[in-house]
């Protein structure tokens, strides 16, 4: 396949491996301007990652486990057979690039473990393979939560989702829109209403344009807009991924998740959770325990280049909230679905 085949704008197509680099498509610019970003270097992904050319915490695990392999190319090219004692520095430069999306830790555990196994020679091959693998296992993962969630939704209906948890924020499918667009493929989904999802924009940039580019129908609304939609009687669903699940069942999302499950309770609406099971963190107890980023609130001060608050206010800008597992109806993974979740089931489902 030519490189301008492998490096279509596609939301399947945001991660790419090609010609020895890591080609990430720029979601910081979405969807008015489509663009690359190479990455030839462990130090070039750790700075993709944190400053948002790539997020959701799936596609930020498999862009770690790429990053390793770069991080050991580079290390035997300049280093020879001594490569594993010159890795530290780039590993935890991808370490701290995210703290809260626990995938980006799963993923450099896996990757350290396929390290353990390997001589003295160049590992960059066998490494590329296991990077490859968690790629394709994380796409796989994302059909099978897909037909599971699918098959919760009795419809026809129309759901809500929250930031993007589609192909853009995994290895390709999506795990929230993954269950979106194989319901609406089975009729039981008949429209998504996308929250704009506050400061990043990710459900008018991204979601609203994965969902466009499948050809289900999306009406974009803010996000302090659910309240009302829910009260019409409309949606039968709330559908999110997630960045952490605590062992609990405790589930860590984009900023508004948490006030989007408290309306969903409230009005009758069931709420999902949609995430493979390298986002459960069963070291974790309770959300309590999550990291949770906060970025400049500049963020939140302007919009679009355009200053929006008066000089000299404060402004907050935690990235993710918590949601009380108490609030969520069901949890899916690629392994089945947890109704209920707590901490028995959870630990059942990980066993």
């Amino acid at each position: 396949m030519e490189t301008r085949d492998l490096l279509a704008v596609h939301p399947d197509n945001a991660l790419v491996w090609h010609d020895g680099r890591l080609h990430l498509l720029d979601q910081r610019y979405l969807p008015e301007d489509a663009g690359f970003v190479a990455c030839d270097s462990a130090a070039a992904v750790a700075q993709a990652i944190a400053s948002m050319v790539v997020r959701g915490a799936p596609a930020i695990g498999i862009t770690a486990a790429y990053g390793v392999v770069l991080a050991a190319r580079e290390a035997f090219e300049h280093h020879g057979a001594d490569w594993r004692d010159h890795l530290d520095a780039n590993l935890e430069r991808l370490a701290a690039s995210r703290p809260t999306a626990v995938n980006l830790f799963w993923a450099l555990k896996r990757m350290r473990r396929a390290m353990d196994g390997l001589g003295s020679g160049d590992p960059a091959a066998d490494l590329l393979m296991e990077a490859r693998a968690i790629h394709a296992e994380d796409r796989a993962a994302n059909h099978r939560m897909g037909a599971l969630g699918a098959d919760l939704i009795e419809g026809p209906t129309s759901v809500i989702t929250h930031c993007n948890a589609g192909a853009l924020a995994t290895g390709g499918y999506g795990t929230a829109l993954g269950v979106i667009r194989s319901a609406y493929a089975a009729g039981r989904i008949r429209r998504v209403y996308a929250d704009e999802t506050r400061p990043w924009m990710q459900g008018s940039r991204l979601t609203a344009w994965e969902l466009h580019q499948s050809g289900i129908p999306v009406t974009l609304q803010t996000d302090g807009a659910a309240a009302s939609l829910m009260a019409g009687g409309e949606v039968g669903w709330v559908i999110v991924g997630s960045d952490r699940i605590a062992a609990n069942g405790d589930v860590a999302n984009k900023i508004g998740t948490y006030m989007l499950a408290v309306l969903a309770r409230h009005h009758g609406v069931r709420f999902m959770v949609a995430a493979p099971t390298s986002t459960i963190d069963m070291a974790v107890a309770s959300g309590a325990e999550i990291p949770i980023e906060e970025r400049a609130g500049t963020e939140v001060l302007a919009c679009g280049g355009r200053t929006m608050a008066p000089l000299g206010v404060d402004a907050r800008n935690p990235v993710f909230d918590v949601t009380p597992a108490v609030l969520v109806d069901a949890i899916v993974t690629e392994r089945g679905v947890i109704l209920a979740p707590d901490a028995d089931k959870l630990r059942r489902h990980m066993a």
